[in-house]
């Protein structure tokens, strides 16, 4: 039997917010739950766990919701390599110090 999985709580605050997001956008386009959900190819009952921010939802249910309002090309940027300063720093520092061209084999004398 598979263990249940507890994120971390910084990872659960942050998806409290992004399902409070969520429910304010919807709110604030006066789209009722049943329309959103039905844009999503989800159930009213889902709907509502996305927009309580919970973490057994899978990220593809939460894209599907965003696309449904119009938001999903914010998801797209996330792990963004421009975003991504760390990872920039870290391929940065593993550079090469000196760059050198390979010799081409000279003309062999035959003679």
């Amino acid at each position: 039997m598979p263990r249940p999985h507890h994120p971390p709580a910084a990872v659960r605050r942050i998806l409290r917010k992004l399902g409070a997001d969520i429910h304010d956008a919807r709110r604030r386009r006066r789209l009722p739950m049943a329309v959103v959900a039905e844009r999503a190819f989800t159930s009213r009952s889902t709907l509502q766990k996305v927009e309580a921010g919970d973490a057994n939802v899978s990220i593809g249910i939460y894209a599907a919701v965003l696309q449904a309002l119009g938001l999903l090309d914010g998801l797209g940027e996330i792990a963004d390599i421009a975003r991504d300063s760390v990872g920039q720093a870290l391929a940065s520092a593993e550079l090469p110090k000196r760059v050198r061209l390979k010799r081409s084999p000279g003309p062999t004398d035959r003679g």
